[in-house]
């Protein structure tokens, strides 16, 4: 479809409003903060979930491994079954899936179980994403599609942040079981309010036949490699036979995959977009940022909880005052973005805002509190809110009907696999730079040291005037000295990971310069497309 037809027929469609366009972006916006708060939710409550089911800590795990393999295998899918079965069925069936999944999952007793829901869960879920995006996009006229964006960026971003406290709310005061049943009458009135008022997609075509050996290969992809990205780092990588087994299954099927998408008539995901330079370059962008944001919000509450004690509930508090700031510049970017202001300004401003959160973010220290950390997190929040949109909108600028569907199933797809490879890397670098904070810590603490000789005899001392006899004493210094020295390792291997999402926004930097943007007169409408 031309652009200039494209252009007439908006023109000519009469776009919702009143009442019936705040019940949709209601609906498109619960949905989304619906999955979206449910990919951290449960973080908090694995402790309490493993012991109310009879599993350790790392089987456990797979209660948050499954949600994000049924997610990162649906997403890109969405299109195309949004196009098979209409968005109206689509929408409302995924959100029921959620709903019930989620009753289930609070009702279970068992870790299978748990997983088996929890999976299904994220098929819901993961059906949401990109369908909410789209519902928002074409939901309002060209002029205001920053404003569609605007508001759906505020969800990307509010959702991961509220998941640890809500989550850590209702398991300190309830239970865990709480952080599944909450969705249980959200997701109803979500579902009631979708088959109400969500229509069928102007621009959806009903694919010419069901590419089920595409689901397969993208499914044998995504699953086996968030496999290895969640539990390579607790199996030693590639010193695992399991890990090496699904890495090898994940890469035969992507190669499969692409050659079945190029060669078929009607794929499940449109992989040829990819020859869109925005597109192709705002995936690795967007990939970037799903590594900050999920990325920060593991650092920081390891940060928070193990180094400075809090609890977490406080650690997700103290994320809030940020994430309103997100809001706000959410809203400040879209009104600039309106006026004239073009999107790679926000785009380069907000990585690098990003990237001078985390490098004041690796000069903290035990004695950091809820005061020195509040300027950062207010810094990270501004930062986020002045990335989200315009990467965003470049990202699928030059896309028209139905493309806008598939490239915002790619685009949710790369940040959701952007968070899974984001913490598996810092993962693995945490692992390596505790080792190695330590084994330099460690070379000082010795006999040879005065420093550190003066530091255990002055400690043996004080522990013998308690009554301990002198090799006991000294004894207990040692593992006092050892502690701290652990102590000291997490924090510096803590505020390492920091450093390393910092050289990550600046490195994507100059890719913002490579991508397309038509300049527009101020108050001028989005552009549909751009060739």
């Amino acid at each position: 479809m031309s652009a200039t037809k494209l252009a007439l027929e908006e023109e000519d469609f009469a776009y919702p409003k009143g009442a019936v366009l705040a019940a949709i972006v209601a609906t498109a916006i619960a949905a989304s903060l619906l999955e979206l708060i449910d990919t951290t939710i449960v973080n908090v409550a694995l402790r309490q979930i493993a012991g109310s089911v009879g599993a350790s800590t790392t089987d456990v795990a797979w209660v948050i491994t499954a949600y994000a393999i049924s997610n990162v295998i649906i997403i890109p899918l969405s299109g195309m079954l949004s196009g098979l079965f209409g968005r109206k069925r689509y929408f409302t069936a995924s959100i029921a899936l959620f709903t019930v999944a989620s009753l289930f999952c609070g009702m279970s007793t068992s870790l299978g179980s748990l997983i088996f829901w929890r999976f299904l869960q994220g098929i819901g879920g993961g059906g949401l994403m990109a369908t909410s995006q789209t519902i928002m996009m074409e939901s309002f006229p060209p002029a205001k599609k920053a404003v569609a964006l605007a508001i759906y960026g505020m969800s990307l971003t509010l959702g991961p942040a509220f998941g640890p406290t809500l989550g850590g709310f209702l398991t300190d005061h309830y239970s865990w079981n709480w952080a599944f049943f909450v969705n249980v009458p959200l997701g109803l009135l979500a579902a009631m309010s979708s088959w109400l008022f969500i229509e069928d997609g102007r621009h959806e075509s009903r694919p010419e036949r069901m590419d089920w050996w595409g689901i397969a290969f993208l499914a044998a992809f995504a699953g086996p490699l968030q496999y290895v990205l969640e539990e390579g780092n607790t199996k030693d990588w590639f010193d695992d036979t399991g890990i090496r087994i699904a890495f090898v299954v994940a890469l035969i099927s992507l190669l499969a995959f692409v050659t079945r998408e190029l060669t078929t008539r009607a794929p499940a995901v449109d992989i040829t977009l990819f020859a869109r330079r925005n597109l192709s370059l705002g995936v690795v962008m967007i990939f970037v940022v799903g590594a900050s944001l999920v990325g920060i919000l593991y650092v920081y509450p390891l940060f928070a909880q193990i180094e400075l004690g809090w609890d977490a509930e406080m650690s997700g508090l103290s994320i809030m005052p940020g994430a309103i700031c997100t809001a706000f510049a959410i809203a400040f970017t879209r009104t600039a973005i309106s006026k004239g202001t073009s999107p790679r300004v926000f785009t380069v401003l907000g990585f690098s805002l990003t990237a001078a959160f985390c490098f004041w973010m690796s000069r903290q220290s035990t004695d950091a509190n809820w005061g020195s950390l509040f300027g950062p997190l207010i810094l990270r929040g501004v930062a986020l809110g002045f990335t989200m949109l315009p990467t965003m909108s470049l990202a699928v600028e030059g896309l028209e009907g139905v493309q806008i569907a598939q490239g915002n199933g790619i685009s949710n797809m790369a940040r959701q696999l952007g968070g899974a490879v984001g913490v598996a890397l810092l993962n693995v670098r945490i692992t390596h730079s505790s080792a190695q904070f330590r084994s330099d810590l460690v070379a000082h603490v010795g006999e040879n040291d005065l420093g550190a000789s003066q530091h255990i005899a002055s400690l043996s001392t004080a522990i013998g005037d308690k009554g301990y006899f002198p090799d006991a004493a000294h004894a207990v210094a040692l593992k006092v000295t050892d502690l701290t020295i652990l102590k000291q390792t997490n924090l510096l291997a803590d505020l390492d990971a920091f450093t390393v999402i910092a050289v990550a926004c600046l490195a994507v930097l100059p890719l913002v310069f490579l991508m397309k943007h038509r300049d527009r007169a101020p108050g001028s409408a989005m552009p549909e497309a751009m060739e």
